[in-house]
């Protein structure tokens, strides 16, 4: 609870560019937001130093997060916890205790986001002290907006960075609308800096004739949605001629989460994944795994030309998606790469990896063209 003629520090995990969320919802409300400086070699470091050996990728970075904002000044750490049958739920218990027996006195604070709304406005209630609900309401509607607005700027990146002319130029752009969000008060000035970030990658000068591969992003979603801990993935296939589409998005997980199904447009991403998993997984065994699978059949539907699964290495529910993969590849013939990233993946390895996939792809598609334009010759041979 917030105390009196003290703004407190809040700090929050890195994951991509959700602190941008997080910081909106905390600063609505009174409160100063602290962001840790960006995930690092250090921040992995300290992670994996004092966390279980066998314990995920993601688990040790934000430790390592926490660790560094505690030495910033952080008066609280906090997270999203989950109650399903990932060990995301179990993380939090964890770190406390960690950090407890590190020596330091910070509180721990978490975010029960499958509680909906009323997860959201406990936690905010908590970590301020008010119950001033028309501002609580207002931090949420801003923090939901931003993250809509982020990835929306996301999805434009990635259509300009595959088909730039100048090499960064995209990612340049992006990062200055990311400022522009970031200095937003209100919705109304949240909807004019999406505009203008927008405008601002459109600016980019790109090639519009350039023959682009399209790859869906599949996986546990702090990997495929972090940029340190997939090693800054899109940016290489971008430079590849790559446009990636996130299928895990901090937005469709709000969507399944926490915003009411009266407000939701069409399918979410968990609905359409029990739709479209059954054939290969009846049910949900954890983490993102069936969304994984139906997200190949989904692939499949929109003529994608291959699918990328990015995973931490020890994560039960994404190492039984991977072994699913094999029977889907038959029926579905779709090009699947699977990537398991740990604190040990090496980058040249790694690099080699993604540049052999885009290769098969490309050979793919072109052999496709040419039986098609066979198939169509053919076709006139026979009609003459």
């Amino acid at each position: 609870m917030m105390q009196k003629d003290k703004k407190l520090k809040v700090a929050f995990p890195h994951m991509g560019t959700i602190y941008v969320a997080w910081e909106k919802a905390l600063n609505a409300m009174g409160i100063e937001a602290y962001v840790p400086p960006y995930t690092s070699k250090r921040t992995l470091s300290l992670g994996t130093k004092n966390s279980p050996e066998a314990i995920c990728l993601p688990y040790k970075l934000i430790l390592g997060n926490f660790i560094e904002a505690i030495e910033g000044g952080a008066d609280y750490v906090s997270m999203i916890t989950s109650p399903g049958i990932c060990r995301l739920g179990e993380y939090g218990r964890n770190i406390e205790q960690v950090l407890k027996e590190m020596g330091y006195q910070t509180n721990y604070i978490e975010l029960s986001l499958y509680d909906g709304f009323k997860g959201m406005i406990d936690y905010l209630v908590r970590i301020s002290g008010s119950k001033n609900y028309l501002k609580i309401a207002n931090a949420i509607y801003l923090a939901v907006r931003t993250v809509f607005a982020v990835d929306e700027l996301q999805n434009f990146l990635s259509y300009h960075r595959a088909r730039e002319i100048h090499k960064g130029d995209s990612e340049k752009a992006f990062n200055k609308a990311i400022k522009l969000i970031r200095q937003a008060n209100t919705a109304n000035e949240l909807s004019k800096a999406l505009k203008q970030g927008l405008s601002l990658i459109s600016n980019v000068e790109i090639d519009k004739t350039k023959d682009v591969l399209h790859v869906d992003l599949t996986g546990e979603i702090y990997i495929v949605n972090d940029e340190f801990s997939n090693q800054n993935m899109e940016r290489e296939l971008g430079a590849m001629g790559v446009q990636v589409r996130r299928s895990l998005t901090i937005s469709s997980f709000l969507k399944d989460a926490i915003i009411p199904k009266i407000f939701k447009k069409g399918e979410t991403h968990l609905e359409r994944a029990y739709r479209l998993a059954k054939p290969y997984l009846m049910r949900d065994i954890g983490g993102d795994a069936l969304e994984c699978i139906s997200d190949v059949l989904y692939a499949k539907e929109r003529n994608v030309d291959g699918l990328i699964h990015v995973s931490p290495f020890t994560c039960m529910p994404e190492i039984m998606s991977q072994n699913i993969f094999p029977k889907m590849r038959e029926d579905v013939n779709l090009p699947i790469l699977s990537l398991i990233m740990d604190e040990q993946t090496g980058k040249a390895g790694y690099i080699t990896r993604l540049e052999a996939f885009v290769d098969l792809m490309r050979r793919k598609k072109m052999k496709a063209k040419i039986n098609s334009k066979n198939h169509e010759e053919n076709k006139i041979a026979q009609e003459v």
